[in-house]
């Protein structure tokens, strides 16, 4: 199943509307008054199986997919863990070595915007680059949880596109000094379209990864080759740490970063999930 957030118009409500076909949405709204528009909460309270039966028996009003507005597939979130240099040819790329531990750092939730929105660059970058992932959607408060029942954490997938601003992210690396501003300016959490149920993707450690600009692949990778899967990467951050409903883990980008100028649109495709849709707007000096 893929639920979605969406409005009709800029200033409408957010609904909760499943993906039935290709292009084809159904509005949720009026199933139950625990849905709301939080994917993840209806998860929660009904459960996979029965949300299931409940959208496949709702005959609701359709939608074009192409005439909604998207939101990020999560309507709370409390922090995007990122992990970095999680793909040893990323690394290299980057010319730097893959460390011995997961490699962790946040985005705020202010960060994060909707399919076909645009990614807004602040005046104080020149240097804006893309960098798909996966990234797993928590579905309960989860807290010290044992790499072999990791997946009782998930309750679902999303693309993200983790955008950096890399001369910023460089120059404060060289003063060795937290980097994390050149990662979180508002709009650099691009994600969605859809959450993606955990039924649908039955081994998330095989899934391809791909970035296009303006029709140019620049990304193309698959999970399997990330360094440190799911289990070590959600033990890692659950130890310690408590991850809330909604929380992204964005799992690493793959090689082939590369810059971006005013107007590129960007197409971020996780194999079975989706493709993320946003154009880049440089603001001027």
């Amino acid at each position: 199943m893929f639920l979605g957030r969406i409005r009709r118009t800029p200033s409408g409500p957010v609904e909760l509307v499943a993906r039935r076909a290709a292009g084809e949405l159904v509005s949720l709204a009026g199933l139950g008054p625990a849905l709301g528009s939080d994917p993840v909460a209806a998860l929660h309270s009904y459960g996979l199986d029965r949300l299931t039966e409940l959208v496949a028996g709702h005959d609701g009003p359709t939608l074009d997919e192409s005439a909604v507005l998207f939101e990020p597939p999560v309507a709370t979130c409390t922090k995007i863990c990122c992990l970095a240099l999680n793909y040893q040819e990323h690394a290299d790329e980057s010319g730097l070595e893959v460390p011995p531990e997961p490699v962790l750092f946040f985005k705020p939730p202010s960060a994060l915007v909707g399919h076909n929105h645009p990614v807004l660059a602040p005046a104080r970058t020149r240097h804006l680059e893309h960098e798909v992932e996966l990234a797993v959607v928590i579905g309960k408060v989860t807290r010290d949880l044992p790499a072999e029942r990791w997946r009782e954490a998930v309750a679902g997938y999303t693309v993200i596109n983790d955008m950096t601003a890399r001369d910023l992210q460089l120059a404060n690396i060289a003063r060795n000094v937290p980097w994390d501003q050149s990662k979180g300016f508002d709009t650099f959490a691009p994600a969605g379209p859809y959450l993606a149920t955990v039924d649908e993707v039955p081994d998330p450690q095989a899934l391809e990864l791909t970035l296009e600009v303006d029709g140019e692949v620049r990304q193309r990778a698959n999970t399997r080759q990330m360094v440190f899967g799911l289990p070590r990467l959600i033990a890692d951050l659950s130890d310690g740490m408590t991850l809330m409903p909604g929380d992204l883990i964005a799992t690493g980008t793959i090689a082939g970063i590369a810059p971006l100028k005013d107007g590129d649109t960007m197409r971020a495709t996780v194999e079975g999930i989706g493709t993320l849709v946003n154009t880049v707007k440089f603001r001027s000096a």
